[in-house]
């Protein structure tokens, strides 16, 4: 349907849609994309310029689409041929705010999909039967760190695909510089793209309805709200100044409304023909200099996430005009309100279970008070991401800008306490100092690595060079999919950080993150870097052996082994004060692969090795510290079944999780989750728990202080977990 279609349609007498208020010739290609109409195109490419009313226009389809919409629509009174037949609901996974991993994920839920990547649930919805109907919104939105790119993967890893999938019927709402490149990925006549700035979509009546629609909310005493002939004159004077974009027309309304003196719609210089101009005519028409308001919604232009919070707005204003804005901020709000909308809420508000607003499928981080705003916060944004894109395109130096922002952000977390700043302070700093190109300076705080937002702080790190990283930041993102993965609250990511700097050899960045007031579940002692190992048990050498089994300074494989802490800190753990009679030495024992440097070899049954080679080989580990031990694994004592049964804590292990509890009181004390799946754990009385992945095994000294019974303790049927059974299983 063409333009001049929109005013014939008009004329038949049907009702427009009475959320997007015209759109006809969009209305009935989308209408007849739904219905599978024959020589309609199987993909839909929606695109645009910032502000030309995308996002609108689809959540209007989507009205249709919707069985409880559709009761609430005139759909009688509507152009038939722009009302899809009455079908379920397609799917509506929104990219705004997550990643593209994310995105597949809402996908594979919503098919219950067993797959997790594009090409696999791709090869899902290809083996249905029925096609099915997907409708992707406001790309360009999408992302938890705007200097990403994340739009661009999620065109590549997930629009792509499903386009690419013959039984996916897509429309998708894209950027235009990537709309080409989705298109081009198919074949002519399987895809359409709409671009509502084309003439072919124009829908100038529409937009003159907008106008007079948005001038009658205004105040009555305004004759141009109010006096139908006066609207309707200036309405036609905005949209046809206005050239088809949305956000211009309403910014240019709401200047009028707000200082409508000397108000000529005969005049085209008084009203803006861009969102630009609409700032810049807003502030000569309140007596400004343009960039001052330029330059006091940069801040916001510049935010991330759901907002910036209004107590950083003068800070951050100051830093990007490199001048004391103060004055222009208290005296400025009549200046900036029509630019200005409250955010929703914060993405790190434990009130709303941690969502932000209808974009973030994040479930709360599970941080603590402190973790938190108070209930004062209040956050700001601009009204549109098209106005913060004309401001970010108008400064000279974005590197610059983010820079000073950056530091001025750093500067507002009180006494460098990470736990006492801002969450925007912790979420968002990263994506800041990405912009800056000085994300790598940044990622050497094991604090910040703790309290930031993983799925934030992953997304920055991502977009950095590998080669550009230091060792922490590797450590941090080799871990991050487990931080995202179990919606850990800011303590537990602390834990999990804390083993990984050991597993890396980065024992520093473990410590510290002690002394910064984490109620750690756990010390991690040691890791060794060991594939293959089948089971772990904890015991005790004989003092006859123990007297002679010096440690190894590094483990079979000839790499260095971690330590978790220097000397003083193994104080806490180690034995007591030495004395003249010998003790035994705790040490851990793993089944390995057969032929591991260092290793000696299971005896059989009847102590005849030979026989046993299936059933691999031991190796003896220091308990306490790094080092493996030169001794005859046959000599080590596993703990008593009294030993075991008198112990504070005992474990619960699973494929990749495993918890800590307290005998007392049955309160779990510790929760380890695994990135790779769990092949062995057993916890010595004494509470040190060493647990075998894949990727090797790791010691760590429960830190839980033991509870108090409630009740008389009693032995009474079977014990809490099954005794020792040697080295073929893991115990409790």
């Amino acid at each position: 349907m063409s333009a001049s279609e929109e005013g014939i349609a008009g004329a038949s007498g049907y009702a427009p849609h009475p959320y997007i208020g015209g759109r006809t010739s969009v209305l009935r290609a989308l209408a007849a994309w739904r219905m599978r109409w024959p020589g309609a195109p199987r993909v839909i490419v929606l695109t645009g310029s910032p502000g030309s009313g995308r996002s609108r226009l689809l959540t209007g389809f989507l009205m249709l689409c919707d069985p409880r919409f559709r009761k609430q629509l005139p759909l009688d009174a509507m152009d038939p041929a722009t009302v899809p037949p009455d079908l379920p609901a397609p799917a509506v996974p929104s990219p705004e705010g997550r990643t593209a991993a994310q995105l597949l994920g809402l996908l594979a839920d919503h098919f219950a999909l067993g797959a997790a990547r594009s090409e696999d649930i791709c090869t899902e919805l290809a083996a249905r039967e029925e096609p099915v109907t997907i409708v992707v919104p406001d790309v360009d939105r999408a992302g938890p760190v705007r200097a990403a790119d994340e739009p661009a993967r999620v065109v590549r890893d997930v629009l792509k695909p499903l386009a690419a999938t013959t039984t996916v019927q897509l429309l998708a709402d894209v950027p235009r510089g990537l709309a080409a490149e989705l298109a081009a990925a198919l074949p002519s006549g399987q895809v359409r793209i709409i671009d509502l700035d084309d003439p072919e979509w124009a829908d100038p009546e529409g937009l003159v309805r907008h106008a007079e629609a948005a001038l009658s909310l205004g105040p009555p005493e305004l004759p141009f709200c109010t006096d139908p002939s006066a609207r309707r004159a200036l309405a036609e004077a905005l949209a046809e100044r206005a050239n088809g974009n949305r956000l211009t027309l309403q910014l240019a309304v709401q200047s009028l409304v707000m200082r409508p003196e000397g108000v000529d719609p005969a005049d085209p210089s008084m009203l803006p023909g861009s969102v630009g101009e609409a700032l810049d005519l807003h502030a000569r028409r309140l007596g400004s200099d343009p960039q001052t308001l330029r330059l006091m919604l940069a801040p916001l232009a510049f935010a991330e996430g759901a907002g910036l919070p209004v107590q950083l707005w003068g800070a951050l204003a100051d830093a990007v005009a490199e001048r004391d804005m103060s004055r222009d901020l208290a005296d400025g709000m009549p200046l900036a309100a029509p630019f200005l909308q409250p955010a929703e809420g914060s993405e790190r508000d434990e009130a709303n279970d941690g969502k932000t607003g209808k974009a973030n499928i994040r479930k709360t981080d599970g941080a603590t008070d402190a973790d938190t705003a108070d209930g004062g916060r209040t956050l700001l944004r601009l009204l549109h991401p098209g106005i913060a894109e004309e401001i970010r395109a108008g400064l000279p130096d974005i590197p610059g800008a983010q820079t000073r922002i950056a530091m001025a952000l750093l500067d507002a977390v009180p006494q460098q306490d990470w736990s006492r700043a801002d969450p925007y302070l912790r979420d968002h700093l990263a994506a800041h100092t990405l912009e800056a190109g000085l994300l790598p300076q940044l990622l050497t705080d094991p604090g910040l690595f703790a309290h930031a937002d993983p799925v934030t702080m992953r997304a920055a790190i991502e977009a950095v060079p590998l080669d550009r990283l230091g060792a922490p930041a590797r450590t941090y993102l080799r871990t991050a999919p487990l931080l995202t993965r179990s919606q850990a609250p800011a303590g537990l990511r602390a834990a999990f950080l804390e083993s990984a700097f050991v597993e890396d050899g980065l024992a520093p960045y473990a410590e510290a993150l002690h002394r910064l007031g984490f109620p750690l579940p756990w010390r991690t002692l040691w890791s060794v870097p060991l594939t293959g190992v089948r089971a772990v048990t904890t015991g005790a050498l004989p003092p006859a052996d123990a007297d002679g089994a010096p440690a190894a300074a590094a483990p079979p494989d000839g790499t260095t082994a971690a330590a978790a802490a220097g000397a003083e800190a193994l104080g806490d753990i180690a034995p007591g004060p030495a004395s003249a009679a010998p003790t035994s030495r705790p040490v851990a024992t793993f089944i390995v692969p057969e032929g591991t440097p260092g290793s000696r070899t299971v005896p059989g049954p009847d102590g005849d090795a030979s026989e046993s080679g299936a059933a691999g080989a031991l190796l003896v580990h220091d308990l306490l510290r790094p080092g493996f031990v030169d001794a005859d694994p046959a000599r080590v004592l596993p703990p008593s079944e009294e030993a075991r049964a008198a112990a504070p804590f005992a474990c619960t292990p699973g494929p990749d999780t495993l918890q800590v509890w307290a005998r007392a009181n049955r309160e779990v004390v510790a929760t380890l989750v695994s990135d790779t799946p769990i092949t062995g754990a057993d916890l010595s009385p004494d509470g040190v728990l060493v647990v075998a992945t894949e990727r090797g095994v790791t010691a760590r000294q429960i830190l839980a202080a033991p509870a108090a019974p409630t009740v008389p303790a009693q032995r009474t049927g079977g014990a809490d977990t099954a005794a020792s059974d040697g080295l073929d299983g893991h115990h409790s």
